[in-house]
């Protein structure tokens, strides 16, 4: 099944037009005509069908036949990740992340980060290639780029962990610690970790400090650790 994305749709839709740019694709890529049938979702949980009715390549109509609601996973996980230096390595947590499962994302600028401008856009856009690919209603939410000061001060909902590689004795193991169907929020420092400050601030704010194993992990390969771990444990 191709899944087709747009924020537009709603479920009073009787109709709906895709705008020009997926018209095209879908006329002129995928030679898609009258009669064909298209699988479409909002994000927001809701799959619906509809029939080509007009296939034009500047707006292509269906007709909504039917709607499916997906059920709300049975956890919300945040994961607040430092940009990566390399701009595709972030690129690539995003999509991953995606695909096992995750809610909200949001880009934390730290004292040691070397990239604190993000593409918004373009991170939009892997988010939604993420979910389509994996056949998911739901698209992750992507916050603005905050410091990690103020990410802190924040009030969260469920767990709250910072998973850092300062030689701590305190430092618990995350998969011990997350628990299923609790929303939980997880810091991802940046390559060269969170600094002792940071560490401290945390922890103050309540969030326990975790280790991810025993190896030293690039940042988007602990996120994606993290995001795992939150799955599987949800899977049981």
């Amino acid at each position: 099944m191709q899944l087709f994305y747009s924020s537009e749709i709603r479920e009073d839709n009787t109709t709906f037009s895709f705008p020009k740019e997926e018209s095209k694709h879908i006329v002129k890529v995928l030679r898609k005509e009258t009669g064909d049938t298209l699988t479409i979702t909002n994000g927001k949980g809701v799959l619906f069908y509809g029939t080509i009715i007009s296939p034009d390549v500047k707006k292509c109509s269906v007709e909504i036949t039917s709607t499916k609601v997906q059920p709300k996973p049975k956890y919300e996980l945040h994961l607040a990740v430092a940009p990566t230096k390399m701009n595709d390595r972030y690129e690539w947590f995003l999509e991953k992340a995606t695909e096992i499962g995750i809610t909200s994302i949001t880009p934390i600028i730290c004292e040691r980060s070397e990239r604190k401008v993000i593409k918004a856009e373009r991170f939009e856009k892997i988010l939604q290639s993420g979910m389509k690919q994996s056949l998911n209603y739901y698209l992750p939410l992507l916050n603005p780029a905050i410091t990690f000061k103020e990410f802190t001060k924040q009030e969260f909902n469920g767990d709250l962990f910072i998973a850092h590689c300062e030689s701590d004795q305190n430092r618990k193991s995350l998969k011990k610690e997350i628990k299923p169907k609790t929303n939980t929020t997880i810091l991802i420092g940046p390559e060269g970790d969170f600094s002792t400050k940071e560490i401290e601030t945390a922890i103050k704010n309540k969030f326990i400090p975790v280790t991810l194993g025993e190896t030293r992990l690039r940042t988007e390969t602990a996120a994606i650790v993290a995001c795992h771990s939150l799955a599987f444990v949800n899977e049981l």
